[in-house]
């Protein structure tokens, strides 16, 4: 079952997995774990406990393009069960104007490799 809320989004999104850790920053718990998808305006991932919505993270990105991990608060602001996981839609809070440049270059180039313009 496709979520519709998925179609709404202000950011278009590349699936495109990468290794992210997620620190609930509450609780101190961590989730190593991959995106889904990527947007300049958040990640997708998949984590092995429901989260609430709204509840504060700490996320740590490792892009394939080389650079150092992207590191930024983010918020958790959908949660949908999936065969036993999550799937956890993580908005960025204080991303840096170089990384979200990073992300949206990636992106860009994701679509376009895929026949998207």
């Amino acid at each position: 079952m496709i979520w519709q809320g998925m179609d709404k989004r202000h950011f278009p999104r590349a699936n495109y997995p990468c290794k992210v850790v997620v620190l609930r920053t509450d609780l101190k718990e961590t989730f190593s774990t991959h995106t889904e998808n990527i947007g300049t305006g958040g990640i997708c991932v998949m984590l092995p406990k429901e989260l609430p919505k709204l509840c504060a993270v700490e996320i740590l990105l490792y892009l394939k393009d080389g650079g150092s991990p992207l590191e930024c608060n983010g918020r958790i602001v959908w949660m949908i069960k999936s065969d036993g996981t999550f799937d956890a839609g993580i908005e960025f809070i204080d991303i840096n104007d170089v990384d979200r440049w990073r992300v949206e270059a990636l992106v860009k180039e994701h679509m376009e490799s895929n026949g998207w313009k």
